[in-house]
Formats: C-alpha cells, structure tokens, sequence
C-alpha cells in the first residue's frame, strides 16, 4: 500500500525552505567591493589647520581714546550740513516734511514709510533717505544714504537746508 503525501507536509517543507534562504540572509550575493572603499565620499573630513578653531586675536583690542573725539567732532560738523532739528512730535513732523518735500522744485518722492519715518527721494542726480527720527528737544530731520550714513554732496544738502526754512515757520 502506497501513502499519500498530505499537502501539509508540502507546505511545511516549503516554509522550511523560505527560513533557511531567509536567515542565510545575502551573504550568498555578497561582494567584496574596494573600489567603493577608497572612494573620496568615504574618506574623513579633513579641515585646514586656521579653520578649526575661531580668531581670538582680535577679541579683546581696545579702541584708540586719541583720535576718537576729534573724529566725533569731525562726524558732527560734516552731518550739520544734512541734519537739524525740529520742535514737536515726530510723526507730526513727519507729515511736515513730506509736505515741505512736495513743495520743493526737482525733488521727486520715490516711497516713503511712515513706521520707519523715511522718505526716499530722488534729487539732482542723486538718491538718499530723508529720515524724521525722535530727538532731544523734538525731531530730528537728516539726510543719509542706503548705507545709512550722513549722506554727502550738494543735493541732500539743498534739500535739508530746503526744509529747514520751510519747517522753520
């Protein structure tokens, strides 16, 4: 008498079989690579010497006290030109300005900022910031450029001297 094979016991083998594979993984398929290992990407981060650790040599350098009064003063005379101040609350003296600025001939308002209390203008050839800062005593109208710095030359100063008449009445 011949047994028959159950198709459980097919199964079972074949499970068994699935684990072996599984569990050997693929080490079977494995490849010894050394051409990937002495790639450039897989070498260690190498940094020059000077950029691993930040400059201190400068860290605790002191100002020089000779020269620094005499070149405040040499600051203040040159932004006397493009600056001066007015009596009153800034945002007041702001809507001042920008009507004193529409007034003046050859002066073209490009934008202006009441948050900031600027007016980008654009006079003579040139184009600087008109600024209406608080100030001791009132508020502070000066001319700079888009540095930020007292801006130089004949235009911001015409225009300043301009509106320090008609803010004058």
């Amino acid at each position: 008498m011949r047994r028959s094979h159950s198709p459980i016991r097919y199964v079972a083998i074949a499970v068994l079989a699935v684990a072996v594979v599984g569990a050997s993984g693929c080490r079977w398929f494995k490849k010894d690579n050394a051409l990937y290992a002495q790639s450039p990407e897989s070498r260690p981060l190498e940094v020059p010497p000077d950029l691993d650790q930040p400059r201190t040599d400068g860290a605790m350098a002191l100002p020089q006290t000779g020269g620094s009064a005499t070149q405040s003063a040499t600051v203040a005379a040159a932004s006397s030109n493009v600056a001066f101040t007015v009596a009153g609350e800034r945002d007041a003296v702001f809507a001042r300005v920008g009507q004193a600025l529409a007034g003046i001939e050859g002066v073209a308002v490009n934008s202006q900022s009441q948050a900031l209390g600027t007016y980008e203008v654009s006079y003579a050839g040139s184009q600087f910031l008109v600024r209406v800062g608080a100030g001791q005593g009132g508020a502070t109208v000066s001319a700079v450029d888009p540095r930020g710095v007292a801006a130089s030359g004949a235009g911001p100063e015409r225009v300043i001297a301009a509106l320090r008449a008609a803010l004058a009445n």
